[in-house]
């Protein structure tokens, strides 16, 4: 979890100049979802799929296939958005990709 703790804590940051987005449930009307809130919620399905944090239920339950699409997902949007995003922004896609890359591979071990 330390991924989770550090790029939250670090990069999470909410930003209100994205006046005209729409809020979500989890968050109040005056907030908006800014980059490291999306990357950071696609992260937090990737560790609940890998068994490494708790579902809705309370649960820890192992589903690579779905762990591995979240991780694609981000990978993807590395590559999609490369060039166009803050230091701060790039920064923390990187690190999580890199840290759930890694949990990743710890569970194909034998």
């Amino acid at each position: 979890m330390m991924m989770t703790t550090t790029a939250t804590s670090t990069t999470m940051t909410k930003s209100s100049d994205h006046e005209g987005s729409a809020p979500s449930a989890a968050t109040s009307p005056h907030e908006a979802i800014d980059f490291a809130t999306f990357v950071m919620s696609l992260a937090a399905s990737a560790l609940i799929n890998l068994g490494e944090h708790e579902d809705d239920q309370g649960k820890l339950n192992v589903n690579l296939p779905l762990a591995k699409q979240s991780i694609e997902i981000l990978g993807m949007l590395r590559e999609k958005t490369r060039g166009n995003l803050s230091a701060e922004e790039q920064s923390t896609l990187e690190s999580v990709l890199y840290d759930l890359r890694l949990r990743f591979l710890k569970h194909q071990r034998p």
